[in-house]
């Protein structure tokens, strides 16, 4: 039998896991099509703004990960354009690939919800780039207010976060640690209690798809490290010196971390394929278009009913799954054997809260567990999903020297552009 060919469009979970399943099959030859030429843990890029760990224990090239493989081309380039019907793509350099299956899985970008200067001055946190810049600028802000305690006047130490999702939950918690636990070592004293941080969110709690005494927990371990709640509170604007709130009130700051929302990527809107909630593009059951022979769209570009009737959310663990079942339809057509709806297997949704604090609400049932045990959970099943046996003990590593040693050993200010602030500036 001749190999069939599968083009791949981006390699975050959804995409991983279709050529992760298809690779080892020798009738399949894969072009994997991404702009970066690394796959990132998203769950633990918060972990690498805040020090925590580093870049190279939560990306990993897709070039090791296919190490060996003859059945599948890599090609480090963004895809512009696709036509559904021909199976075909192009990227911005010119080049076009063609298969007799098209996979589309690009997954998200950030929503700013057109919030004046958001996209402008605050720092998203949904790829390794934002994570770096994001990290050097609270390193940036934190040397600018040692040299000059002045500057905490100007809000040089206040931090703004935007969204109460696990996403913004878990980085207020690690911000909040990093600055009882760990900076107190390192800076004087007096900078370090001068630190403020807001979690900022439209809705009335944290955390809002988790059950209400998850909620409730999460809320109490932020407050009491210090974490000030603003709920049924919208950021109306976001200036390089400031953000304005929607009760009018401005708080001063240097650090607007955008943890508010995401959209489809921009190529849902240009396929021409039919799109409905959150501009999303509509699949069947089977994860293919209607009308559109040999195409599948996965993971967060894809909008797929549940068996309730929703739609599944946009969670790393969906993706993956979408990617596994995937690659096993595409193989029942190529041996002519039915296709079949996707089951989602759920084990559960999980947030970090801080050091010893998390929530996990495992299965369908959603059997709460909090504290401690939690933590050690969440530290062992992120730990367990990392891809590379060198990620999983280097992070184990490092997690054990945070907790044991409570100090930040990978605060390094190399994304200088994020970090630089021209203090004196004519404020905008």
């Amino acid at each position: 039998m001749s190999q069939k060919h599968v083009i791949i469009v981006g390699c975050g979970f959804a995409g991983m896991g279709c050529a992760r399943k298809l690779v080892d099959h020798q009738n399949v030859h894969i072009t994997l099509i991404d702009k970066n030429n690394y796959h990132d843990f998203k769950p633990l890029l918060y972990q690498v703004a805040t020090s925590a760990l580093s870049t190279e224990e939560v990306a990993s090239t897709f070039r090791c990960r296919f190490a060996g493989k003859a059945n599948i081309d890599i090609k480090m380039a963004e895809v512009t354009a696709i036509d559904p019907n021909k199976r075909l793509v192009t990227t911005r350099e010119g080049q076009s690939y063609k298969g007799d299956f098209l996979v589309l899985a690009a997954g998200c970008v950030v929503n700013f919800f057109d919030t004046i200067g958001a996209e402008q001055y605050a720092f998203p946190l949904y790829n390794l780039h934002d994570a770096e810049r994001l990290r050097s600028r609270i390193i940036s802000v934190f040397e600018d207010a040692d040299r000059d305690p002045k500057l905490i006047e100007q809000g040089a130490l206040n931090f703004v976060i935007v969204g109460a999702g696990p996403t913004g939950t878990e980085v207020t918690g690690s911000l909040a640690d990093m600055f009882n636990e760990a900076f107190p070592k390192e800076f004087n004293d007096l900078v370090v209690k001068s630190a403020r941080i807001y979690l900022i969110d439209g809705g009335p709690a944290v955390l809002g798809e988790f059950s209400k005494d998850s909620q409730s927990y999460a809320a109490k371990m932020l407050q009491e490290r210090g974490v000030q709640l603003e709920l049924g509170i919208l950021v109306k604007e976001v200036a390089n010196d400031h953000v304005v709130l929607s009760d009018g009130r401005k708080i001063l700051t240097r650090t607007i971390i955008w943890a508010g929302g995401l959209k489809a990527n921009p190529l849902a809107a240009s396929s021409g394929l039919l799109r409905g909630h959150g501009g999303r593009i509509n699949v069947l059951p089977d994860l293919t278009v209607e009308n559109y022979p040999g195409v599948y769209i996965l993971g967060d570009i894809a909008n797929i009913l549940s068996p309730d009737g929703k739609f599944f959310p946009q969670l790393g663990s969906v993706a993956q799954q979408t990617g596994y079942w995937a690659a096993k339809n595409i193989l029942a057509e190529i041996d002519e054997k039915p296709k079949t709806p996707f089951q989602y297997d759920d084990k559960g949704i999980m947030a970090m809260v801080g050091r010893n604090a998390a929530v996990v609400e495992i299965g369908r049932k959603r059997r709460e567990i909090k504290g401690w045990f939690a933590f050690i959970a969440w530290l062992g099943v992120h730990a367990a999903l990392l891809p590379t046996f060198r990620q999983k003990v280097v992070a184990f590593i490092e997690w054990s020297w945070d907790y044991f040693g409570k100090t930040k050993v990978l605060q390094v200010l190399d994304y200088t552009d994020a970090a630089r602030i021209k203090w004196d500036e004519t404020k905008k």
